[in-house]
């Protein structure tokens, strides 16, 4: 073997040994690329399911039950009210106890609407009162990033729709409303690495749990827990 057949295959080897080095590094570094995307991805997907919690939840307070539908959801909170208690003035103002004490005494029927207004011409007084709010001026006011309109799209997914659902289911012998709503590893993994996509999947089917991400359920009451809690 001359020379430059040596040096030929010198080369050679070493372009093989560096792609298989390049094939173990990246056999490597996959997996943690992939959990690196799919921590992410999770935790954009938890903060979306806890909107659509809370909005549930709002909207239970007002109708009774959950819905299943994301524009019944979307249109009360741009249109719904709900009814909050407010709390006027402080117990830990002695003065403001009395006051109240000696109005309640002298006029045992009145409201605290009555009250308000005399709370609003300068009387200390303590009491709660009720109101109607607008749900926008509620839920999420200090939230930036939230859209009401991006609440049905799962994140990262080509804009797949979340997969919420609502019954009202007896339990005990009790109606209970019941929602949940669900994010399936598939299509929030979209685009990552198919196979520890697959994986994934198969552990967690081992544990008899869901595929993804869910909160609520509608098989068994459960607080309207999300899985990741």
């Amino acid at each position: 073997m001359n020379k430059v057949v040596k040096a030929i295959v010198s080369i050679l080897l070493l372009f093989v040994i560096a792609g298989l080095a390049y094939a173990v590094v990246q056999s490597v570094m996959e997996p943690v690329k992939f959990n690196k995307a799919k921590d992410h991805r999770q935790a954009v997907a938890v903060q979306r399911l806890k909107d659509i919690r809370d909005l549930q939840v709002a909207y239970k307070s007002v109708n009774g039950k959950f819905t299943k539908d994301f524009d019944s959801l979307a249109m009360f909170y741009n249109t719904g009210k709900m009814e909050v208690v407010m709390q006027i003035g402080s117990n830990d103002d002695s003065l403001a106890v009395a006051n109240t004490e000696a109005l309640k005494k002298a006029n045992r029927n009145i409201t605290p609407q009555q009250m308000y207004e005399l709370y609003k011409q300068g009387q200390s007084l303590v009491f709660a009162i009720r109101n109607e709010i607008p749900v926008k001026d509620t839920l999420f006011r200090s939230r930036t990033d939230f859209n009401v309109d991006s609440l049905k799209y799962i994140p990262f997914s080509g804009n797949q729709l979340v997969e919420m659902d609502a019954i009202v289911k007896q339990v005990s012998g009790v109606n209970v409303p019941l929602f949940e709503a669900k994010m399936p590893w598939k299509k929030l993994l979209k685009g990552l690495d198919n196979q520890l996509r697959i994986n994934l999947d198969a552990e967690e089917k081992a544990k008899n749990k869901y595929e993804g991400l869910q909160v609520g359920s509608i098989s068994a009451p459960n607080n309207n827990a999300g899985n990741w809690e």
